[in-house]
């Protein structure tokens, strides 16, 4: 598929979670797309870095379910924290761990999953809607009742896949992408290089193959498409470039939306290559 394909796919009011952690490998070529798009209203659930601090600002969420919001070597995602702090949003923080958890509930198809994480915690109490569950065994544990994190749609970067929807990672960290995908009733995937099968198996361990083709309804080519954050091994993060973010962030984001998101994809690469000239 193509990237204008996908977002032509989704709809206003979606639960949509993007996978990704913090500015390590988000599929910022979809979100970028979204960007452009007339889709509103949505409802992200993310691991958050500058995916969330961009679709926060430009008013595509109605409410952010994170664990976090971070550009990683810059410990705040600054559009991220004007949103939090104007209220722009509905927001709901969890505990890494207790999100890990909805999202495993949902790709098991269950209502929820017991844990012990956020107990003791201001969590439940900035998060009435949390309930706790009394374990039925001779312990009688009472246990933090994580409701699962369903989604409608999820949107990941791999570094490789096949046309079938077999994806790989090729860097140090899987990340929760897999789980991502069996939480939601479609996914789509987002890769460095499309592949033929037989591919997938060089230059990387099996385990690598995260993604499987029954977790995925389309796969988009596109090189680059996680810049700014990291793609590891294929690019770093660029951190030139996530500092030019934070100073546009600080006052007025319009000069940088019109010289790096106004256009499409090929634009926005074309103005990275320039802006990395200039740097």
């Amino acid at each position: 598929m193509s990237i204008d394909e996908v977002v032509s796919s989704l709809r206003s009011g979606m639960r949509v979670g993007i996978g990704g952690w913090g500015s390590r490998r988000k599929p910022m070529a979809l979100v970028r797309a979204i960007l452009r798009s007339d889709l509103r209203d949505l409802d992200v659930v993310a691991y958050a870095g500058p995916d969330i601090g961009l679709l926060l600002q430009a008013g595509k969420a109605r409410s952010v379910t994170y664990a976090f919001a971070t550009l990683d070597s810059i410990p705040l995602e600054p559009l991220f924290s004007q949103a939090r702090q104007s209220a722009a949003a509905a927001f709901r923080e969890w505990d890494e761990g207790m999100f890990a958890t909805g999202l495993r509930a949902a790709a098991q198809r269950l209502p929820f999953l017991p844990m012990r994480a956020g107990l003791g915690s201001d969590v439940p109490r900035n998060d009435p809607t949390l309930r706790t569950v009394r374990s039925p065994y001779a312990d009688e544990q009472d246990l933090l009742a994580v409701p699962a994190l369903n989604l409608d749609v999820a949107l990941v970067h791999m570094n490789r896949a096949d046309c079938y929807g077999n994806a790989q990672y090729l860097g140090p960290d899987p990340f929760f992408d897999d789980l991502f995908c069996l939480a939601a009733d479609k996914a789509y995937v987002s890769c460095e290089q499309i592949v033929d099968t037989a591919g997938l198996t060089l230059g990387g361990p099996l385990q690598s193959i995260l993604i499987n083709r029954s977790m995925v309804t389309g796969v988009v080519e596109t090189p680059g498409g996680a810049h700014f954050t990291s793609c590891d091994p294929d690019y770093p993060r660029d951190e030139a470039f996530q500092r030019a973010y934070v100073e546009a962030a600080k006052g007025d984001f319009s000069a940088f939306t019109e010289r790096f998101l106004a256009g499409d994809e090929d634009a926005y690469q074309a103005a990275v290559r320039t802006f990395g000239e200039e740097s």
